[in-house]
């Protein structure tokens, strides 16, 4: 309904200062034996070691600015305040910002102080979200942040922008933080995402992470000035020859999360990273490969966008 969203509030100030602060400790204390994502390392990192997506109990940002090139429900006139950060739980062989995925662009670690400095930065500048990009192994960090900015009087709504990769129950240890779910749905299978993406059970894992998210937040609201307050926002990246298997995410999010869902079929597949050693991921995506992807969504009766 238009206006609502005049008398949204963001999720963590409607949790109380304890509230985000006992958060904070169990993501702190999780970190001992890491099980953030569905690989559960278990790795000490507050020991210094370090679980598949190579981060210990650093915080390593790549950037951090005002984003004009994400959905337009999440830009508006300001941008989306988009964070980035380094390494991930995923080892796509065509990754797009393997750079940064693989920690290869970052310095020096960064702190929870900085990293909340940056939010309400974002914020002063007129971005109409923070949008944290490949949060996954940094949640200790970015809760901790967002308790200390929240007091500091950071009042926008916070976008988890991820692979999809995500544990249910470490989700369920997230809610109260997150205003907008916005993960990829990569494969309609577990066997793509182990021969593509180096994880056995990615497509298992997705649905039950995509079920969380809708729980907690619902479909994609838009307010009055055609932002995104609040929501589940799912991204499709087609690519060459079907190997992302549109047809059954299609089905899946339909059948399972919600037949309103709203989903980005997405058509600036590239091949990047390792891309060139594995056809047909070697070559750009055809017109009409995006065409029947987008179709298959629309068929749906699911919120293209």
């Amino acid at each position: 309904m238009p206006g609502d969203d005049q008398k949204f509030l963001p999720a963590y100030l409607k949790l109380s200062a304890e509230e985000r602060s006992e958060k904070v400790k169990r993501f702190n204390q999780i970190m001992h034996s890491c099980t953030f994502c569905p690989r559960s390392c278990r790795v000490d990192r507050l020991q210094g070691e370090r679980g598949q997506c190579g981060v210990s109990a650093d915080l390593y940002i790549s950037s951090a600015g005002p984003h004009f090139g994400e959905e337009r429900e999440l830009v508006g006139g300001g941008g989306s305040g988009t964070i980035f950060f380094s390494n991930c739980n995923l080892a796509c062989i065509f990754c797009q910002n393997w750079t940064i995925s693989r920690g290869m662009d970052t310095d020096s670690p960064g702190s929870v102080e900085e990293l909340a400095k940056m939010m309400l930065n974002l914020q002063k500048r007129g971005c109409s979200n923070i949008n944290l990009v490949t949060p996954t192994p940094y949640l200790y960090h970015i809760t901790a942040a967002i308790d200390r900015a929240a007091g500091a009087g950071l009042s926008l709504p916070v976008v988890y922008n991820c692979g999809g990769y995500e544990s249910a129950e470490t989700l369920k240890l997230l809610e109260g933080f997150i205003d907008i779910y916005m993960p990829d749905a990569k494969y309609g299978s577990d066997r793509r995402g182990e021969t593509y993406s180096g994880v056995k059970d990615y497509f298992s894992r997705l649905k039950e992470a995509l079920k969380e998210m809708q729980r907690q937040v619902g479909d994609l609201k838009i307010g009055s000035g055609g932002l995104a307050y609040q929501g589940l926002l799912i991204r499709h990246l087609v690519l060459p020859d079907n190997l992302s298997e549109s047809e059954i995410i299609a089905r899946i999010i339909k059948e399972e999360i919600s037949p309103h869902c709203a989903v980005n079929v997405m058509a600036q597949y590239y091949p990047a990273y390792q891309a060139s050693k594995f056809p047909p991921l070697n070559r750009r995506l055809s017109s009409l490969e995006y065409s029947t992807a987008r179709e298959a969504f629309q068929k749906a009766g699911l919120r293209v966008l």
